[in-house]
């Protein structure tokens, strides 16, 4: 703890709550690298894909497979840039495909024990901004703040579709994606390695109906009020 260069904030929920783009903002609001770490799953998914890997053989892949497949985290900026064989990836990681099976990846034991020391290193030294499905209860479990947010499916269902470039949504559009998300939410909590979970300890937020600026700005504020400071150049 002495050695760090500030404090963790571990932010977890479920698909579409708003997590990884409340945690971007709130690590630029604090001057904190951001780590999303549903982006090394997505990275993975879109690996195994790409090499034409079944979703079915998944779950025997073993250590060595997953290298084979080439997936990098470089710290870049104020947060980290993901690789597969070698080219940048990010619009990528957000295609309905891999969208389907993201889940299913991490799931696979050898995926956790592949990626758990890398997400840990990348906090080793504190002032870190992170987002998942775990990180407060697996990963960051000494984290000093931990917050889980939540949001009505609808609502998380129009945010995804927005994500995806579809600028305004039918309704119909909606209620298929919000069956997804409950699929979803279902598949990542009820899994045996890493579930989707609240820490006992995690401040409960829902972002239903709040405006972006407001959840950013209580997060910060709590950050604050647990030590956070800006780190020295």
């Amino acid at each position: 703890m002495s050695r760090r260069e500030g404090i963790i904030v571990a932010i977890d929920g479920p698909a579409g709550s708003g997590k990884s783009s409340t945690a971007k903002a709130v690590a630029q609001a604090l001057g904190y690298r951001h780590l999303d770490s549903g982006a090394f799953y997505r990275a993975l998914t879109f690996a195994a894909l790409r090499a034409g890997l079944p979703p079915e053989r998944w779950p025997e892949l073993s250590l060595v497979e997953l290298d084979t497949l080439a997936v990098r985290a470089d710290p870049h900026g104020d947060g980290y840039r993901l690789q597969v064989g070698g080219r940048a990836v990010a619009r990528e990681l957000r295609s309905p495909e891999v969208n389907a099976h993201v889940s299913q990846m991490a799931a696979v034991p050898a995926v956790r024990e592949w990626l758990l020391g890398a997400l840990r290193q990348a906090g080793a030294r504190g002032a870190l901004v992170a987002d998942g499905r775990d990180l407060g209860t697996v990963v960051f479990p000494e984290a000093e703040l931990k917050l889980f947010l939540v949001c009505a499916v609808r609502e998380r269902a129009e945010r995804r579709l927005k994500e995806q470039g579809v600028a305004a949504p039918s309704g119909e559009q909606i209620d298929a994606e919000a069956e997804r998300l409950v699929a979803r939410d279902a598949l990542d909590s009820g899994r045996a390695v890493a579930p989707l979970l609240r820490a006992p300890d995690a401040v409960l937020l829902d972002t239903t109906g709040l405006p972006f600026a407001a959840q950013v700005e209580l997060i910060v504020r709590l950050a604050r009020e647990r030590g956070a400071a800006r780190p020295s150049a």
